[in-house]
C-alpha cells in the first residue's frame, strides 16, 4: 500500500522554496546513508532552527535498503518531535534516473523527487521529466529537474559550454515539464576533487582556490525564469580542516578542492533556494574516525568512533546553516 508523506509529517519543497527565495537564503539538502548521519542532520538543523531536506540517492537505497531508509527517516521525524525541533523536513530522492525509481519513492512516502534526465538528449529529458511531474503532482509531491551536466570544469571553453546550463533552454524546459525547481550547472561538480590543481590559485595560507562559479549564467537564468527556485548540486566546500584531519591520520586526499563558502553564500542570496551537501559530511565522518583509530588503535566499539563522528557532523551542519546557507533561524 502506498504511503502518503503527509501522514509521516514530511512537507514538499514548494513553501520551503518560496520562503527561501523571499528571505535570500538556501535550504540545506543533506544526504544520508546510515543512522549516525541522519541523527546529525536532524540534531544540527533542529539546534540551528533550520528547515532541511533529507536526501536519499539511488545508491543509498541499494546500500542501506529502501525500506530501512524510509523508516529511518520516519524515525528521525519522531525524534525531532520528541526533542521539540519544530522544523520543516522534506524527504527527497536525489538524482533519480528513471520514472520507475521516482514512482517507487513517491509510493513509499517521499515528499519530493529529482528526475535527472540531463544525460539524455534535450527532448528526451523533457519527455521523461514531464512524465514524472504528471505522476508526482497527483500526490502533491514536488519535482526537481536538471539541465546541464555536473562533470567538473574542463580546460577548454568548448567542454565548459557542453556542461554548463544554457540559459536559452531554461524557460522552454520549465514551461514544458512543469517542474517545481531546476538544478543547473554553473561550475560546481560532484565529489571532493572538483577542480584540477592547475585550475586553481593559492591564497596567503597556501590553500588552493578554484575559479569562481559562473554567476553570469545564474543571473541570465534568473532573468529568463524570474522567481523560480534554482538548485546547486556538487556544492560541498571540501573543508580543508577535515581534509587535513584525514591526511594527518593516514589518508591520501591530495589536491581535494571544493566550492568556497563565500561563493555559496552569494548564490544563496540569489534564486538558489536549495544547496546540496554530501562530500563535506563524508569528510567530517571519515576524518573523525581516522583520528580516533590513530589515537586509540585498540578501539573496536563502533559507538566509540561513530558517536564522535556524528557529533562533529552535527557541528559542521550548524556552521553551514548559520554561515553559508543562511537558513539558521528560518524554521
Amino acid at each position: 500500500m502506498a504511503t502518503n508523506y503527509k501522514d509521516i509529517g514530511f512537507v514538499n519543497t514548494k513553501e520551503m522554496f518560496k520562503k527561501a527565495f523571499e528571505g535570500k537564503y538556501a535550504i540545506p539538502a543533506f544526504n544520508f546513508n546510515n543512522l549516525e548521519q541522519i541523527q546529525a542532520v536532524i540534531n544540527g538543523c533542529g539546534e540551528s532552527k533550520s528547515p532541511v531536506i533529507l536526501q536519499v540517492s539511488s545508491g543509498a537505497r541499494k546500500y542501506a535498503d529502501q525500506t530501512m531508509l524510509r523508516y529511518m527517516a520516519e524515525g528521525a521525524m519522531q525524534m525531532a518531535k520528541e526533542k521539540g525541533y519544530n522544523i520543516p523536513v522534506a524527504l527527497h530522492l536525489d538524482h533519480g534516473d528513471t520514472y520507475e525509481l521516482c514512482v517507487s519513492c513517491i509510493e513509499s512516502g517521499f515528499s519530493s523527487v529529482m528526475i535527472d534526465g540531463s544525460h539524455h538528449p534535450y527532448e528526451k529529458n523533457i519527455e521523461l521529466t514531464r512524465k514524472v511531474v504528471e505522476y508526482a503532482h497527483k500526490y502533491d509531491v514536488s519535482v526537481e529537474g536538471e539541465l546541464g551536466v555536473l562533470a567538473g570544469i574542463e580546460d577548454d571553453v568548448v567542454a565548459a559550454k557542453s556542461i554548463y546550463t544554457q540559459p536559452d533552454e531554461v524557460e522552454d524546459f520549465v514551461s514544458r515539464t512543469g517542474v517545481d525547481s531546476l538544478a543547473i550547472s554553473i561550475g560546481t561538480s560532484h565529489g571532493a576533487f572538483k577542480f584540477k590543481p592547475e585550475q586553481c590559485t593559492k591564497n596567503k595560507d597556501g590553500v588552493l582556490v578554484p575559479p569562481p562559479l559562473r554567476f553570469d549564467i545564474l543571473e541570465e537564468i534568473e532573468k529568463r525564469i524570474p522567481g523560480f527556485p534554482i538548485v546547486l548540486h556538487g556544492a560541498s566546500s571540501v573543508l580543508p580542516e577535515y581534509v587535513n584531519l584525514i591526511n594527518n591520520n593516514g589518508g591520501a586526499l591530495e589536491a581535494a578542492v571544493g566550492i568556497p563558502a563565500e561563493q555559496l553564500r552569494k548564490a544563496a542570496k540569489s534564486a538558489v533556494c536549495k544547496i546540496n551537501i554530501d562530500s563535506d559530511g563524508r569528510l567530517v565522518v571519515t576524518g573523525m574516525i581516522r583520528k580516533i583509530f590513530a589515537e586509540k588503535p585498540e578501539e573496536f566499539d563502533p559507538r566509540k568512533y561513530l558517536g564522535p563522528a556524528r557529533d562533529e557532523l552535527t557541528k559542521m551542519i550548524i556552521d553551514k546553516n548559520t554561515h553559508v546557507l543562511g537558513s539558521a533561524g528560518r524554521a
